[in-house]
């Protein structure tokens, strides 16, 4: 993944115009097709405002309509841009309270530019999973001590799903029965796939499911068997995704897990991007906007 510098934000995007001609262009890169004349036509910026102009009808576009920035002035538009590049700088993410610190605003401003970028990051949940797909669950939050995972105290349940060498999707779950988790394996997960799980006995019925389900013991502190047989990826994600929870957020509300896990599972998927993680958020925003005007 390339690096993202300040150098480069100031370069690529030095004000609101060049932020707003690049949510033009990302949004219509094959042009504009005008609803009033009924065909692509070439369309004009209108000098201080944040719309662009048909050339023949006049018909308005404003290309932040739909998008996170709807609501917000013009003139604060390179502010959720500089926003986005804070969040994206690091691979555990920033808190609101630091985001505000850093953009200069206030707590309650900060707060929700730092929610609504959040909120468009769960990333492709409509893809299913193919190939050799690792399941398992952890538990986030509770108390510091006492029991630890199954059966803890005042824990919440998350439910991970990676292919191997491709995504993650994390999901909260009330439990860890059968009932619960095996209807989101079906959701997410192609028949053809090969499920690798620990004997957590609620993964029993996959194989009559039609999925190909391979097993290994952690109960017995086998981890890996006959070569391929682990789930050595997921615990890899899971151990990113406490890392980055307990070093910059110090405590999640179940209320609100699932908008971290939705982060963190972004995260994962594009770490391997050739394009800086700054530009695939941005371009996560376009296509939540383009997904949503097509539901309406």
């Amino acid at each position: 993944m390339k690096k993202y510098s300040t150098k480069d934000f100031d370069r690529d995007f030095p004000n609101d115009d060049a932020c707003l001609d690049w949510l033009f262009q990302k949004r219509y890169p094959n042009g504009v097709m005008c609803e009033k004349c009924g065909k692509v036509t070439k369309h004009y910026r209108i000098k201080g405002q944040p719309c662009y102009s048909c050339e023949f009808c006049g018909n308005h576009i404003h290309p932040m309509a739909g998008t996170i920035f709807e609501d917000t002035k013009f003139d604060h538009l390179r502010l959720w841009f500089k926003a986005l590049s804070y969040m994206a700088v690091t691979r555990c993410g920033v808190s609101s309270r630091q985001l505000s610190r850093d953009l200069g605003v206030t707590v309650k401003t900060g707060y929700r530019m730092w929610k609504q970028i959040r909120s468009v990051l769960a990333d492709g949940n409509t893809i299913k999973f193919v190939g050799k797909v690792e399941i398992d669950e952890t538990y986030v939050g509770g108390k510091k001590q006492g029991k630890r995972g199954r059966g803890s105290e005042n824990k919440t349940v998350v439910m991970g799903i990676v292919e191997r060498k491709g995504r993650a999707r994390a999901i909260v779950v009330p439990d860890v029965k059968a009932k619960t988790l095996l209807p989101h394996i079906e959701a997410n997960v192609i028949k053809d796939a090969t499920v690798y799980t620990d004997d957590l006995p609620s993964y029993n019925n996959l194989d009559r499911m039609g999925f190909e389900h391979k097993v290994v013991t952690h109960s017995q502190k086998i981890y890996v068997t006959a070569g391929d047989i682990h789930t050595n990826s997921v615990e890899g994600f899971w151990s990113q995704l406490k890392r980055s929870i307990d070093g910059t957020y110090h405590h999640v509300t179940p209320k609100h897990l699932q908008e971290y896990a939705d982060e963190y599972s972004f995260r994962y998927n594009h770490i391997k991007d050739e394009k800086p993680m700054f530009i695939s958020m941005m371009e996560q925003v376009i296509r939540y906007a383009s997904e949503k005007a097509l539901v309406k």
